[in-house]
């Protein structure tokens, strides 16, 4: 069985804070049937589903006799399917249907595109099936691109870097029902594949139901390796998001209304810096406008993708404290920096944004998530949100001390005064710079690493001397 443990064990998990909701989505995984390892998989997703703090998760293994009791369904808000076998039987099928048409969200989980040829009505349902002259290559690693970010389940999606698994290729579009594709994937020919783009992410509507579909998420019996496909956070983000979506016609992720100051922040003296619709207040490094090529806003975000340089305020600031959302894509590097001297280039502490599991920086501890870059390592135990989620994180600089905090909780403390602080410089890069630590006003940076990474709900209140 798939544990939390094992999880974080693989360094496939992080011990992220698990996100509580007052009211918890309630989902009834239908599986029992499949020619896949469902016995793993379903537990797989149940687990992922209840370990987000979203989702309140009911099993069957026999839907066919579950779905004849049509009142009971009432209580369920999604049905995420792991299932590809025998037909359910008219009553249950008929109060499956008669649920997903009365506003009952569905999820639909790889092989689960597979079932009941000739039953018109799931295949109106599904859109894109497994049906006649459908195949695939062989597992391995492959990027899933976004090709749609107008829908919620995609705003702020990160492109999906070496996911691996199974590329299903040639899905067939069945009673030209209506659907959305919002991601697809190269099917390379050298891996068994077809040369063309393939469907990801799929999104449609039966009667009110919402409904996503990602033929994502290939597990194999008797192969423990196929399970890679289940254990990359980027899977389990898109399940969460979709399903999510499915049920409700939203998606969680972060604040709840980001790139905002609430009543309280505007009277301490709070100041937005990215207003989340436009670039204003910030430009290229040692250039005079902001970057063409790089950077956008998209989703309410500030998203680096390649190139462009780094961005920074066009104001100064000395004391302050500064409070920012970010996440990146799989194995990605950033950084924010403060007090930037155009002149002295772009050395300054550094806040280190970065994917602890993948990146090589995950390695030394100075050098990983929330870690003043090359001079202090966060302490330990930190609590790191699941690549392709927003992290919450603040740097505070007053009296010429820093305190950096990463979702809720101070994980580094810098008293730049300090016979220690003149120690930890000493072996560091930094070393031998005249103004790192020792100039303590100038712009804040947003860095280019060459990887993809989102900020937004970027604000800071100045203190006054």
């Amino acid at each position: 069985m798939i544990t939390t443990a094992l999880l974080l064990s693989l360094g496939l998990l992080t011990n992220a804070p698990q996100q509580e909701t007052e009211d918890k989505v309630s989902a009834l995984l239908l599986t029992g049937e499949n020619n896949h390892d469902w016995e793993w998989s379903h537990v797989s997703l149940k687990e992922m589903l209840e370990r987000s703090g979203r989702f309140e998760v009911d099993v069957t293994l026999d839907p066919g006799v579950t779905l004849e009791d049509s009142e009971s369904l009432a209580k369920y808000d999604v049905f995420v399917l792991d299932y590809n076998g025998a037909r359910w039987g008219d009553p249950a099928e008929a109060n499956f249907l008669a649920a997903v048409r009365g506003g009952t969200g569905v999820s639909i989980i790889h092989a689960s595109n597979n079932a009941f040829p000739g039953w018109v009505e799931y295949e109106e349902l599904v859109c894109l099936l497994w049906r006649e002259g459908t195949g695939h290559g062989r597992f391995h690693e492959f990027r899933v691109e976004i090709d749609d970010r107008s829908h919620p389940i995609t705003a702020t999606l990160p492109t999906l870097l070496k996911h691996p698994d199974e590329l299903y290729h040639r899905l067939v579009h069945m009673h030209e029902s209506p659907h959305r594709v919002l991601a697809s994937a190269h099917s390379a020919k050298e891996t068994g594949g077809t040369g063309a783009r393939e469907p990801m992410i799929i999104v449609s509507q039966f009667g009110e139901g919402r409904v996503f579909h990602t033929p994502l998420g290939h597990v194999v019996r008797e192969k423990e390796s196929s399970r890679a496909s289940h254990l990359d956070p980027q899977f389990q983000n898109i399940v969460l998001r979709g399903t999510e979506w499915a049920a409700t016609g939203a998606v969680t992720d972060g604040e709840a209304a980001p790139n905002t100051l609430t009543e309280e922040e505007a009277a301490a003296g709070w100041e937005l810096l990215f207003d989340g619709q436009t670039t204003k207040g910030w430009r290229g490094f040692k250039r005079e406008e902001f970057p063409k090529e790089g950077w956008e806003v998209t989703g309410g975000c500030l998203r680096h993708t390649k190139g462009g340089g780094s961005i920074i305020t066009t104001g100064d600031y000395r004391e302050f404290d500064l409070s920012f959302e970010w996440k990146v894509a799989a194995g990605a590097n950033s950084g924010v920096k403060i007090w930037i001297d155009e002149e002295h280039g772009q050395v300054g502490p550094e806040y280190q944004i970065l994917d602890d599991a993948r990146h090589e920086n995950g390695r030394l501890s100075k050098t990983t998530a929330a870690s003043l870059y090359d001079v202090m390592a966060p302490k330990p135990g930190k609590k790191l949100a699941m690549i392709g989620t927003f992290n919450h994180s603040r740097i505070h600089s007053r009296g010429g001390v820093l305190e950096y905090y990463l979702n809720g909780e101070l994980v580094l403390r810098a008293d730049m005064n300090s016979e220690a602080w003149a120690a930890a410089r000493g072996k560091s890069k930094f070393r031998n710079s005249p103004v790192f630590g020792v100039q303590r006003t100038g712009k804040i940076l947003l860095q280019d690493h060459g990887d993809e990474v989102w900020f937004r709900s970027i604000k800071l209140r100045r203190y006054e001397d």
